[in-house]
């Protein structure tokens, strides 16, 4: 069979639309699964017996369970129990907060309890509050500990992104879909999906290079 470059030219405004809203779900999921992630850590790590529980409980049942289980228990199950309407783009963005949220708690509570305790005893000794602590004598350190980490999770996501295909998100996957039922050239659609996906994860990979030498991690 012959490899029709045209082909992929044609489907290129297509492709790039899904690709734009890859990155769009990729990035609000992150930010949200960054803030979930960061505060269930902390309760891992210096929260009580009950706040450790509940953020134990948390982690172990978002990463015992795939995210295509999760996306499609927030799109079809979750109506039906709160009898709440659920959109495809908020199920999609909530699925990639709740499972990467799970997986940077456990990031963020190995780095954290990673750092000497006489940091956090110097700086209590010091007077200053728990939290004042935390945020500027311990996390500074810990932030450049999981770092590597963190991206390898939000490369992670990324990828997660094209199992919303099943809830009929247009991201880049399903774009690429519906463009191969349409002319059924799956060598020269699927090749040029792989190479935005490959691009995209690039750009991303280069990005937190910079940023691991920037802050020179060891």
């Amino acid at each position: 069979m012959d490899f029709e470059w045209s082909v992929i030219i044609d489907a290129i405004p297509a492709l790039m639309k899904g690709a734009q809203l890859t990155v769009f779900i990729t990035v609000v999921g992150l930010l949200g699964g960054t803030a979930v992630g960061l505060l269930f850590g902390l309760m891992r790590a210096y929260g009580n017996r009950l706040l450790d529980l509940i953020a134990f409980a948390y982690i172990e049942l978002v990463r015992g369970t795939p995210i295509v289980v999760q996306v499609m228990f927030i799109y079809f199950a979750l109506p039906v129990i709160a009898n709440v309407r659920v959109d495809p783009m908020t199920a999609a963005v909530t699925s990639i907060v709740v499972n990467s949220g799970a997986y940077i708690a456990e990031i963020v509570r190995g780095a954290f309890l990673s750092v000497p305790r006489g940091l956090r005893e110097a700086g209590l000794a010091l007077g200053l509050p728990t939290w004042r602590v935390l945020a500027f004598v311990i996390g500074p350190v810990a932030f450049r500990r999981m770092t590597p980490p963190l991206g390898n999770q939000f490369i992670v996501s990324l990828k997660d992104t094209s199992l919303f295909i099943v809830i009929g998100v247009g991201e880049l996957t399903r774009q690429g879909q519906e463009i191969m039922a349409a002319n059924f050239r799956a060598v020269e659609i699927w090749s040029a999906v792989a190479i935005i996906y490959l691009c995209l994860i690039g750009t991303l990979t280069f990005a937190l290079r910079t940023v691991e030498k920037r802050m020179r991690i060891l």
